[in-house]
C-alpha cells in the first residue's frame, strides 16, 4: 500500500483571512465535524469537552476530542503516518517544533487574521507561536488554557500578624528574607526531590532568573542551544539562585535538605504553627500539595515573584496549551479562529483548573482567589515565556539540567563542572 505525500491543503477560498469564525456563527458549517487530539484526559477531558459545548450548539459543528496519556507517541505515529487530526493540542511546544520543522503544520500566518491576534495575546505569545519551518518562520499555533509558574505563595495569617509585608520588587523581597531571619526564622521553603524527575523544580528557578536578568533573545537562543549553559548569561542566573538558596539561614534544612526534600512536602512548614519557613516559589498547582483544611486568602496567599533588573520588566514564566492546525478546511479556521479567543475556555474558566491567555477574557469569570490572582499576574506581564526545560531537547531538558542541577545542590560537583556536563549533553 503506498500513502500518499502528506501535505497542509492549499487556501480554500480567496477571501479575508480570519472571516471562518463568522461563518461559523451564520450557520454556514452547520455539521460538519473537525478532529482534535491532544492530552486532554478524565477530568480536563470533561471540562474542555463542557467549555466547547455553547460553541456547537450555536455554529452546529462537532468537536470530537480525542485525549490520550500516552499523547506523544500516538499524535507522532498519527502525523508521521500522514493521517493527523484536523487540529491537535499540545502541552509541549518543543514536541510541536519538530513537526513543523517537516512542514506537516498549517502556517497561520496564510490564514488567520494577524490584526486580531496581535490585538488579542501580548506579542510574546504569538513570538512563542513562531517556529522554523522548512521554509522560514511560520505561525505555528494559537494559546489556548494555560498556567502560570511566577508565583511566591507565603501563610497569610501568619505573614499578616507578623507584620510583613508583600514585597512589590526584588530588593523589597530580599529585605524581607533578611527580616524573617533577624526575627529568628527561616524565610524560604526549598525542595526539588521528585524521584526520577528530581531537580526539574531548580530548573524552573533558574528559568526565572534568566527571565529577570537577561534579554528574551538570550532566553529564546539558551532553550534552542545556541547560548551554552556555560555563557557568563546563564552561569549568573544560576549563581544568583545559588546566592539566595545556600546563603546562611536562608533555606528550611539548608542546602543539605534542598535535593532530598519532595517538592510537593517543601511548602509544608509553612503551615506549621508557628511557620518553619514563610516563602515557597512555586506553581499554581502546588495547592494540590497545601492541607486540605487551609483556606486560600485565609490561610495562605501570594504574590508575584518580582523582577530583578528593570530593563527586563515583569516577565512571567508559563505553561500551557497551543493548539495547532494540520488540516486546512473553512470549519478548522473557524474553530482554529474560536481558540484565539477568550471566549473558548470560558467555560472552563468558571468550571476552575484553566487560566487564560486572551486580552478579551474577564477576572471575573474566575470563581477562586488563586486562579483570579494568577490570571491577573499573566494579564500584568510585559512578557512571558514558557518553561525553557520543556522547550529543550529531552536529553537535557528532562536529563541532564535536571541531574546536573541536582549534583550540584547536592555539593558533588561545582557549578563550572555541572554547566560544561549540561553543554556537552546537547544533541550534536
Amino acid at each position: 500500500m503506498v500513502l500518499a505525500v502528506f501535505a497542509p491543503v492549499a487556501p480554500v477560498a480567496a477571501q479575508k483571512q480570519g472571516t471562518e469564525l463568522a461563518d461559523a456563527f451564520a450557520g454556514k458549517f452547520k455539521g460538519k465535524v473537525v478532529t482534535m487530539a491532544g492530552p486532554f484526559t478524565d477530568n480536563d477531558a470533561v471540562k474542555f469537552d463542557d467549555s466547547m459545548k455553547d460553541f456547537e450548539s450555536k455554529t452546529g459543528i462537532d468537536i470530537q476530542y480525542s485525549g490520550s496519556k500516552e499523547f506523544e507517541a500516538s499524535i507522532g505515529i498519527a502525523i508521521e503516518g500522514n493521517n493527523p487530526p484536523d487540529i491537535v493540542d499540545f502541552p509541549q511546544p518543543g514536541l510541536l517544533a519538530t513537526f513543523v520543522k517537516k512542514g506537516k503544520v498549517v502556517d497561520l500566518n496564510k490564514v488567520m487574521d494577524l490584526d486580531k491576534l496581535k490585538a488579542n495575546y501580548i506579542q510574546s505569545w504569538i513570538d512563542m507561536g513562531t517556529m522554523d519551518g522548512p521554509n522560514g518562520k511560520v505561525l505555528a499555533g494559537v494559546w489556548g488554557r494555560v498556567n502560570g509558574k511566577s508565583a511566591v505563595w507565603y501563610p497569610k495569617k501568619a505573614f499578616d500578624e507578623a507584620g510583613y509585608k508583600v514585597p512589590k520588587t526584588w530588593d523589597e523581597l530580599m529585605a524581607l528574607t533578611e527580616q524573617i531571619k533577624k526575627d529568628g526564622d527561616t524565610p524560604w521553603c526549598v525542595g526539588i526531590e521528585s524521584g526520577a524527575a528530581t531537580g526539574w523544580a531548580m530548573t524552573d528557578w533558574i528559568e526565572e532568573f534568566m527571565l529577570r536578568t537577561t534579554s528574551l533573545e538570550n532566553y529564546d537562543k539558551w532553550v534552542k542551544g545556541e547560548l551554552k549553559f556555560s555563557s557568563p548569561e546563564v552561569k549568573n542566573a544560576v549563581q544568583k539562585v545559588s546566592d539566595l538558596w545556600f546563603g546562611e539561614g536562608n533555606v528550611y534544612g539548608g542546602r543539605k535538605a534542598i535535593a532530598t526534600t519532595a517538592f510537593g512536602d517543601a511548602p509544608k512548614p509553612m503551615f506549621e504553627n508557628p511557620p518553619k519557613c514563610w516563602l515557597h516559589k512555586q506553581g499554581n498547582f502546588i495547592t494540590t500539595f497545601f492541607p486540605k483544611e487551609a483556606k486560600a486568602g485565609v490561610d495562605y496567599d501570594f504574590f508575584y515573584l518580582p523582577g530583578i533588573d528593570p530593563k527586563y520588566g515583569s516577565p512571567v514564566l508559563v505553561a500551557g496549551d497551543i493548539y495547532a492546525m494540520f488540516n486546512d478546511r473553512p470549519e478548522v479556521r473557524a474553530v482554529m479562529e474560536y481558540f484565539s479567543t477568550g471566549a473558548s475556555v470560558e467555560g472552563w474558566v468558571k468550571a476552575g483548573g484553566a487560566i487564560s491567555p486572551h486580552k478579551d477574557s474577564k477576572l471575573e469569570w474566575y470563581t477562586n482567589d488563586v486562579d483570579r490572582g494568577i490570571a491577573k499576574m499573566i494579564m500584568d506581564a510585559t512578557s512571558v515565556r514558557f518553561d525553557g526545560s520543556d522547550l529543550m531537547p529531552g536529553a537535557v531538558g528532562a536529563g541532564s539540567f535536571w541531574k546536573e542541577m541536582t549534583s550540584y545542590v547536592s555539593g558533588s560537583i561545582d557549578l563550572d563542572t555541572a554547566l560544561k556536563d549540561i553543554d556537552a549533553s546537547w544533541p550534536k
